[in-house]
């Protein structure tokens, strides 16, 4: 009896470390055009010396899986999408927002600075927020397995 109880136990705690792991801000989402409702791309969202960042898996809208950044000048300048970071050193507030990073936008060609936190209503919904000066936009991705 002890040792069935020991192993329901244990089996407990994995799900429990688990469901936890899946609350984090890591991991794959694919981003979602605010505008049309459509999938563009495929985001792996990392971190490295508490610092997060992310790049482009993987685009996701059809005709566009070979895009170059004909737009961009410099180290991206007609470089593949893919690949790409997309964002870079943002870090952990103490209200579970990462920010004080920048996200770039290889479509427009641009950078932004930019926020990032899990939707408190849906922890399978990232809040992605770029600021340009006093204006922002807020895009909500969606985890992908």
């Amino acid at each position: 009896m002890r040792r069935t109880f020991n192993i329901l136990f244990g089996v407990l705690i994995m799900l429990g470390v688990q469901n936890v792991s899946s609350q984090d801000v890591f991991g794959n989402w694919k981003t979602i055009d605010d505008r049309t409702g459509l999938p563009k791309g495929l985001i792996k969202i990392y971190k490295e010396g508490g610092i997060m960042y992310g790049i482009i898996l993987k685009i996701l809208e059809e005709g566009s899986e070979e895009a170059v950044c004909d737009k961009c000048k410099g180290d991206n300048k007609d470089m593949p999408i893919v690949g790409m970071q997309v964002l870079n050193g943002l870090v952990k507030s103490n209200d579970e927002v990462w920010k004080g990073g920048i996200l770039f936008d290889p479509e427009q060609a641009m950078t932004f600075r930019c926020k990032v936190w899990l939707n408190p209503d849906n922890p399978n919904e990232l809040m992605v927020r770029g600021y340009l000066a006093f204006f922002y936009r807020t895009q909500t991705w969606v985890r992908s397995k």
